[in-house]
């Protein structure tokens, strides 16, 4: 083998290896998107799970990477709910766009607050939204288009 060939082969093979690098980033991306939705959905169940079990109203707050607990100390935060969206390395790419101020939780899992989220992720150009209503606290997750929040066209949620 010459050393063309071998220059040949080895330039190649990187433009090969450049290529499914780069188009392995989209999938990961979405689902960490996917994952970030799910999780501030779970925030809100096990904060109205602890409300109930304990049988006192507490409160969250959202952050700029997931829930946190709320700065005006009104009310105890819901500890066990509080925490990151995505863990790690995987939180910095994610942005949060919300409108809410803090959610709180009263004894019987009755939620008083709401909003909307828009969540993206760095090297995405789709974003996911979960929209929170009053007073049950339900969560409809979507995709943001065209400044509102719709519902997925696949099954995929």
């Amino acid at each position: 083998m010459s050393l063309v060939e071998l220059l040949t082969a080895v330039a190649i093979v990187g433009i090969l290896a450049g290529t499914s690098i780069n188009a392995s980033r989209r999938p990961l991306a979405h689902q960490q998107l996917l994952a970030a939705a799910r999780q501030l959905e779970l925030g809100i169940e096990q904060a109205r799970d602890q409300a109930m079990d304990q049988q006192a109203p507490c409160a969250l707050a959202l952050g700029e990477a997931g829930w946190i607990a709320p700065q005006d100390g009104s009310l105890p935060a819901c500890s066990d709910a509080v925490s990151p969206l995505l863990a790690g390395d995987r939180a910095n790419g994610l942005r949060l766009n919300h409108n809410i101020t803090a959610l709180q939780f009263t004894a019987n899992g009755l939620v008083l607050g709401g909003g909307t989220v828009r969540l993206a992720v760095d090297g995405l150009d789709q974003e996911r939204c979960v929209v929170i209503s009053l007073p049950l606290g339900i969560t409809r997750r979507g995709l943001w288009e065209n400044s509102q929040c719709v519902p997925p066209a696949s099954a995929e949620s």
